[in-house]
């Protein structure tokens, strides 16, 4: 039976009335054509749905607007969230005439990522595993306007509430997080437990194995539900769907969930470590008798990602916010250094179990306000040109990089401090992304045009608050 049959079967017994195709757009958030269940036949997995891409975000031009949605038949799942019983299936989008992915599809992307690391013959599965932190508030506002801007975020966890005057329906019981506390307590200090087990349980019921999930270091309700890794599609499509259940999740309990790198002043941001590693033939190959365990593919592939780091933050910290985050001297990884076990360099290699299969990389930049089919792709493009170009990575830094003097600091190279820069250091440093055709110029063009048009300006034109407290009464 054909997976296509399968998919058909599956919709016929759950009784599906509706059919939800879901695709992606420049940025990273998920959209969707909800159609009845009859649209849908085995010929829709080759001829796809008809749709507008013109209004897409940093997609097609008026004049080319018209694109296909070619489903994806290996991943489907029901819609925990929809009243009416509502199949979902993710697709990838496609030139009309050529039926080729197109250049501006993120998930077409990640697709020639993985032909090219088979093509290369170095192997032929990437295994990505993410952990992707995030905020629960209870109340979220925002506003900007000509004559006045500024946001609010409110949690019950949140240590300033510590003073707030309780009632009889909402008392004060005394327990919040204090700054930079958070990490694992119990509850009442952890007020999220319930709503993180039944986030757990309904990621496993959409087919993502939860492996554990905790209260994160800030204050205020930050999260991390960490699932098992897959190869490079299926984990980009798993970050998709696992935002997507958080946040309806955290909605229908009255509560709001943001993924935005830095929430909150003055308490730890939210990342997306990145632990990679190559097999082929089912053999694990970043496995050796090196420094950590470490083969010297695998050393190669370190090289690569230090050499391209800050050409690759241009996607894997795609917002001027993911730089409020990385800041050199707090928690976030800035250095271009590796080592095992030390937190504080940008890639680490976990040592947790001695099995080679176990043996991997963890690239810590990377933020889950990222596109992860594009940010995915890009980290095996620059380990793979690592490989390909035996970049040595140097030695490792296994100290505390926070606490080195400055004149050994000075011999450490590290990220962009905005996003401008980084876009800059991927307009000087993308050809390795070009490889088999995996990203086209006119893509990073289009995202280096798109942030720099529609994010970086129009916070650069804006007054901030914080510019009043400074310079008002100069």
């Amino acid at each position: 039976m054909s997976t296509v049959k399968n998919v058909l079967n599956f919709a016929a017994e759950q009784g599906a009335k509706f059919v939800s195709v879901r695709f992606t757009d420049l940025p990273g958030s998920w959209h969707h054509l909800t159609y009845p269940i009859s649209q849908l036949t085995e010929d829709s997995f080759e001829d796809g749905f008809g749709f507008d891409a013109s209004s897409l975000r940093g997609w097609a031009h008026i004049h080319e607007s018209d694109m296909l949605l070619v489903p994806d038949a290996s991943r489907f799942w029901i819609d925990p969230f929809a009243d009416e019983t509502t199949l979902c299936l993710i697709a990838n989008v496609m030139e009309p005439i050529t039926k080729d992915g197109y250049g501006l599809d993120p998930r077409s992307v990640a697709v020639r990522a993985e032909s090219y690391l088979r093509f290369t013959g170095i192997a032929d599965t990437a295994y990505f595993g993410p952990e992707a932190e995030f905020f629960i508030f209870d109340e979220t506002r925002f506003h900007n306007d000509q004559y006045s801007a500024g946001f609010t975020v409110n949690s019950e966890e949140g240590h300033w509430n510590s003073g707030r005057t309780g009632g009889e329906t909402n008392p004060n019981t005394g327990y919040h997080i204090r700054p930079k506390e958070g990490y694992v307590p119990v509850a009442p200090m952890d007020t999220l437990v319930d709503l993180r087990n039944q986030i757990s349980n309904t990621l496993g019921d959409v087919g993502i194995d939860v492996e554990c999930h905790h209260h994160e270091v800030a204050t205020a309700g930050q999260c991390e539900i960490d699932f098992r890794f897959s190869n490079l599609l299926h984990t980009a499509d798993n970050v998709m769907l696992f935002k997507y259940v958080v946040k309806n999740s955290a909605y229908i309990h009255g509560k709001t969930a943001t993924f935005m790198p830095k929430p909150l002043y003055g308490d730890n941001g939210s990342g997306m470590h990145c632990h990679q590693s190559l097999w082929k033939d089912g053999n694990p190959l970043f496995a050796g008798d090196q420094y950590a365990g470490l083969s010297e593919m695998a050393k190669f592939y370190i090289g690569g990602l230090l050499k391209h780091a800050p050409a690759l933050v241009a996607f894997a910290a795609p917002t001027t916010n993911s730089y409020k985050r990385l800041v050199p001297g707090f928690e976030a990884p800035v250095n271009l250094a590796y080592s095992a076990r030390n937190r504080s360099a940008a890639v680490r290699i976990p040592m947790f179990s001695p099995s080679p299969k176990a043996k991997r990389l963890e690239f810590r930049p990377p933020d889950p306000s990222c596109n992860p089919y594009i940010t995915f792709a890009a980290l095996l493009m620059a380990g793979l040109d690592g490989i390909q170009n035996r970049i040595d990575p140097g030695d490792p830094l296994d100290k505390d990089i926070y606490d080195l003097p400055p004149e050994e600091l000075a011999n450490v190279p590290s990220l962009p401090g905005s996003l401008d820069e980084a876009l800059t250091a991927l307009e000087n440093d993308h050809e390795f992304l070009l490889k088999g055709d995996v990203f086209t110029p006119k893509m990073i063009e289009r995202w280096i045009s798109y942030k720099r048009e529609k994010e970086i300006t129009p916070l650069r034109l804006r007054p901030h608050p914080l510019e009043f407290s400074m310079y008002y009464d100069i």
